[in-house]
């Protein structure tokens, strides 16, 4: 009975030191998960309003790191992810044209083949390549273009693609990376919306006139039109320093240069009032202009 008993005390104990054994080890793994280091080639989403619709690029962006980037770690005359670890993704929720070419909403696969003097360009359907581009097939691909290749005496250490040169209708993709950046074209064709969505407005109950207006100036149209629809703007808000700006530069344009003095002259009042220096500065700045 005494030797049973042992046995089982013996047996308890190794039993509560494997237990034991276990559980530290089990602490030691969760220990273990919790450490966290910065990503080598960190990911970046960027996205901007162009148009009447949007443009992301979502990418991770590797570094130089002392490296010789292009002709070297990135080959030329070979195709590139244009970034680390998986797809770059561009969206576009509105189309666009890239150098010309046409391109509908969507999400694609950025994928690109540099050379010394011209990249090509290639969007791609699928999007779960990543970088194995030996299973790159031409039937995937959206479209393919070639841009130059601009050197720049400064350096890029981090990967970087960006919108950039912003208009209404036009801007440009730009990749930088080392000392090389690739600038890319793209447009968009919004004209005959804007021109219908101005129609619509005009025949509901709260015409948009200054957006109207402003639409009109900016692209050149009907003047004599934009500047019905900017006094009547200016009636419906007669505090509105920069509603009474943009009659002004209109005024101007259409060459009535003592109606374009008398509403900058407003706009500069109602704006001082308003404690708005930048406008005060537009409004004394196109009076100068004007003498």
């Amino acid at each position: 009975m005494q030797i049973q008993i042992r046995i089982n005390m013996k047996m308890n104990i190794t039993n509560k030191a494997v237990l034991f054994l276990a559980f530290g080890m089990l602490s030691l793994g969760a220990a273990a998960q919790k450490i966290t280091v910065p990503a080598p080639s960190p990911l970046q989403t960027v996205t901007q309003k162009f148009g009447l619709g949007e443009v992301t690029v979502e990418y991770s962006r590797p570094g130089v790191k002392g490296r010789t980037i292009f002709g070297d770690v990135v080959p030329y005359g070979k195709i590139w992810r244009t970034g680390a670890n998986a797809t770059t993704k561009i969206t576009f929720t509105d189309e666009v044209k890239l150098e010309g070419n046409v391109v509908k909403p969507g999400t694609y696969g950025l994928y690109t083949i540099p050379n010394k003097d011209s990249w090509e360009i290639m969007l791609y359907k699928d999007l779960t390549l990543n970088g194995n581009v030996g299973d790159y097939k031409t039937e995937n691909e959206v479209l393919r273009f070639k841009v130059k290749a601009i050197k720049i005496p400064m350096k890029m250490e981090s990967l970087m693609i960006n919108i950039g040169d912003i208009s209404a209708t036009e801007s440009k993709l730009m990749l930088l990376w080392e000392n090389t950046v690739i600038a890319i074209k793209m447009t968009t064709d919004i004209d005959a919306r804007v021109m219908q969505s101005i129609d619509e407005s005009m025949k509901s109950e709260k015409p948009e006139y200054f957006r109207a207006a402003s639409y009109y100036f900016d692209n050149g149209k009907d003047l004599k039109q934009a500047l019905v629809w900017a006094t009547k703007a200016t009636e419906e808000n007669p505090t509105a320093f920069y509603m009474f700006n943009l009659k002004a530069r209109i005024e101007y344009k259409l060459g009535d240069k003592a109606a374009g003095k008398a509403s900058a002259e407003k706009s500069i009042a109602l704006a001082k009032d308003a404690k708005n220096d930048d406008y005060v500065a537009l409004g004394e700045k196109l009076l100068a202009e004007n003498k």
